[in-house]
């Protein structure tokens, strides 16, 4: 009975090992991905890639100097190419990983998403010290709409309604 226990915990031990490993290795081809974008000027030192079934189907760079694009972070680059290779807008079953915390952009677009796990090497604080502080932006979002640093103003709200009530009624919409 002892020999079943003991061969038992070493197949879980070994299962857990190459999980480990297989993370490990994802991970640094996300931090190889910041390294490119990186030399190539293209945008900050940030990486990302979208696993699924333990192969990477989606690979991503900060590219927001490329292409002129503040949103063109590491990890919406991923889950874009990601979601282009499955024709999908979900990642389900999918894992990311990020050679960072997500900023609260990024975050936004991984709950979209809905990858089953995110993986992040240097954490916001790191991040901090190298001039990429995401805190005035955590602080804004849990501001109310009269106290952030950009005025946002609700205008033609009835208008807008009826389209909402248009998407309600909608008969051959696809829900997400």
């Amino acid at each position: 009975m002892i020999y079943i226990i003991e061969f038992t915990f070493f197949l879980i031990f070994e299962a857990n090992l190459k999980l480990k490993n297989m993370n490990i290795e994802f991970m640094r081809t996300a931090i190889e991905e910041g390294r490119k974008g990186m030399i190539a000027n293209e945008g900050g030192p940030f990486g990302a890639v979208v696993v699924k079934d333990g192969k990477v189907i989606g690979r991503g760079h900060n590219q927001v100097l490329l292409l002129n694009d503040p949103t063109a972070h590491a990890e919406v680059m991923a889950i874009r190419d990601a979601c282009k290779k499955l024709s999908d807008f979900q990642l389900a079953d999918c894992e990311l990983y990020t050679s960072c915390e997500p900023c609260p952009m990024c975050l936004g677009a991984i709950y979209w998403a809905r990858p089953s796990a995110v993986y992040y090497a240097c954490n916001r604080a790191d991040a901090a010290a190298i001039k990429f502080d995401d805190n005035f932006i955590y602080e804004q979002v849990s501001k109310e709409l009269a106290f952030r640093s950009i005025p946002f103003h609700e205008i033609l709200r009835n208008e807008a309604l009826e389209l909402f009530r248009q998407w309600v009624n909608k008969t051959d919409k696809t829900p997400y």
